[in-house]
């Protein structure tokens, strides 16, 4: 393993990229530990010219892009026969070594995933620049709950020296769009229909595109429609199966045009998810956003048919069992102080056995006012009815 690149100290290999070796090094100028990503250049010159141009435009495309959901980029230089670029170090895992474990994620925390990606990709869409490589491999997860889009490696940039030749093909086969695999002219819709392929793949378990060679997949991106995701697993909200038909569709028009557009609807479609989920009802929506990442919300299995009943009243109407003073007490909890809440504990424990004593027999002052009131009225009408009855004795002996 080499020991320098540049003024970078090479403390770790980290493993082996599509294009060279991965390092973890240390940047002795600010003490800061960086990522440094290389590529060989020492083969043929034709291929020597023209992988250089294409990795420093993964440092040039990146390099314009700051935002939480894409990796941040340092530095660029060449030592030798070896480029580099140092980037921040990720310090969390690929998305493809998650789903390769085959645990099935929560549908909550898939969506909060691709909504962070498609932010990303807004991003870069609205700096022109098109990633053409959207895959599992390509996103990783980060300890802290964000989500970071890598490998800028085959991106196009408006101001590119780098041309596809026609009829061309760069890109994953089993993530490509339709456009991507006919050799067409790509933007931003491709990196959306990518995105799309990379969800459903989440939630299904398989890709929606799949063959014993990549003349099957590419012939499968271009004529077949996949099944519903929510066949293959009930978890998916059907709300959800139309988000990813839009997605992927295969006429670029009738797709989702923007990845804003696509990262709103996930989003609307996780928070519909959340609010029906038991123990996120009433909590704002960053602290939900917090916790999709916190711990793995539980994946419910089928309720019985009472669940079910109890699901669907809490969703229309309040239940039976709501207890109004519990809920008030945890929404103080989260909107007030320690000592303010104590103070509404306190208040709300005296109408409880005010409430009490009144049902159960206890004295209650304006009860027996009420109680005399009443009596008093019971005389004077028996007063009033036995007058009359006299007046008309009266009239009658007359």
């Amino acid at each position: 393993m080499i020991r320098q690149l540049g003024r970078y100290e090479i403390l770790q290999e980290l493993g082996q990229g599509a294009m060279g070796v991965v390092y973890r090094a240390r940047d002795p100028l600010i003490d800061r530990v960086v990522a440094i990503k290389t590529i060989n250049l020492s083969h043929e010159l034709d291929d020597k010219d023209r992988d250089e141009e294409r990795f420093n435009q993964e440092a040039r495309a990146a390099g314009r892009l700051s935002h939480p959901n894409i990796v941040t980029i340092h530095d660029i230089g060449k030592s030798g026969d070896i480029a580099y670029i140092a980037m921040e170090f990720l310090q969390g895992r690929e998305l493809r070594d998650i789903m390769n474990e085959g645990e099935q994620l929560p549908v909550p925390q898939i969506l909060a995933i691709a909504t962070q990606v498609a932010r990303g990709l807004a991003y870069a869409h609205e700096h022109d620049v098109v990633h053409r490589d959207i895959k599992p491999s390509n996103i990783m997860l980060i300890r802290d709950g964000h989500v970071k889009i890598t490998d800028f490696g085959i991106a196009r940039m408006s101001t590119s020296a780098v041309r596809t030749q026609t009829g061309m093909v760069l890109g994953s086969p089993k993530y490509m769009s339709p456009e991507q695999v006919l050799g067409k002219t790509i933007d931003a819709r491709s990196d959306i229909f990518s995105l799309g392929v990379t969800l459903y793949e989440m939630l299904a378990g398989v890709a929606p595109f799949r063959g014993d060679n990549v003349n099957v997949i590419m012939y499968q991106t271009l004529n077949v429609t996949p099944p519903p995701p929510s066949s293959l697993n009930p978890q998916v909200p059907e709300m959800l199966d139309y988000i990813l038909a839009k997605a992927l569709d295969k006429n670029i028009e009738s797709r989702y045009q923007t990845a804003l557009e696509f990262a709103e609807d996930l989003r609307t479609c996780r928070e519909t998810l959340l609010r029906t989920m038991d123990g996120q009802i009433g909590l704002p929506s960053e602290a939900r956003d917090d916790m999709v990442f916190a711990k793995v919300i539980k994946s419910a299995q089928k309720p019985d048919v009472a669940e079910s009943k109890d699901a669907m009243a809490a969703t229309l109407k309040l239940s039976s069992a709501f207890d109004s003073t519990a809920a008030t007490m945890r929404l103080a909890a989260l909107t007030t102080g320690a000592a303010d809440a104590r103070a509404i504990s306190d208040t709300l424990s005296r109408e409880r056995i005010k409430t009490a004593r009144t049902s159960s027999g206890a004295p209650n002052p304006a009860g027996n006012a009420g109680r005399a009131r009443r009596r008093i009225g019971h005389w004077i009408l028996v007063i009033l009815l036995l007058l009359l009855i006299s007046g008309i004795a009266v009239i009658f002996r007359l």
